[in-house]
């Protein structure tokens, strides 16, 4: 198969910019993707010591990724990792990309000290919620997005 699991480190801005195009085309949101942050914005961000991206590339292509943020903890010196996104390219899923990339996140979260990863899927995403079932224990919760400015004063 050819495939590699990196992570993505701020020496590799083009490799972050093939995932965003990755994500774009897996995600159907080819719009949003097309206007990525400047390569500036995304090598501070590749520097920053809380955000983790891993890119699977076959042939040196970026076919799939994940990342991720570390959330530090208060009530005990350590923290959690949160995949914000994860996609497949469709050409290339149910491959165990998508298991591969989480090995190696689970790899990077011990070394940051991070005790679980967590992540979200939509209902309905059965890949998703699939994938997530077979590593680990699921929870059923309710996801509520509040405005900064604006929205909803009904509170």
């Amino acid at each position: 198969m050819n495939l590699s699991i990196q992570q993505i480190v701020p020496e590799d801005v083009a490799l972050m910019e093939a995932l965003l195009a990755t994500f774009g085309e897996a995600f159907d949101e080819v719009e949003t993707y097309k206007n990525p942050p400047s390569a500036d914005y995304l090598r501070q961000l590749l520097d920053s010591d809380y955000f983790i991206v891993i890119a699977a590339l076959k042939e040196g292509e970026v076919v799939g990724g994940l990342t991720a943020y570390e959330l530090k903890k208060f009530e005990q010196e350590r923290s959690e990792i949160y995949i914000y996104d994860l996609a497949v390219a469709s050409a290339h899923r149910r491959q165990g990309i998508a298991t591969a990339l989480i090995q190696k996140l689970k790899e990077v979260a011990a070394a940051y000290g991070a005790y679980v990863i967590f992540v979200q899927a939509d209902i309905g995403d059965d890949p998703a919620i699939k994938l997530y079932t077979k590593l680990g224990d699921r929870e059923d919760v309710l996801h509520f997005d509040i405005p900064v400015n604006g929205g909803n004063d009904n509170a």
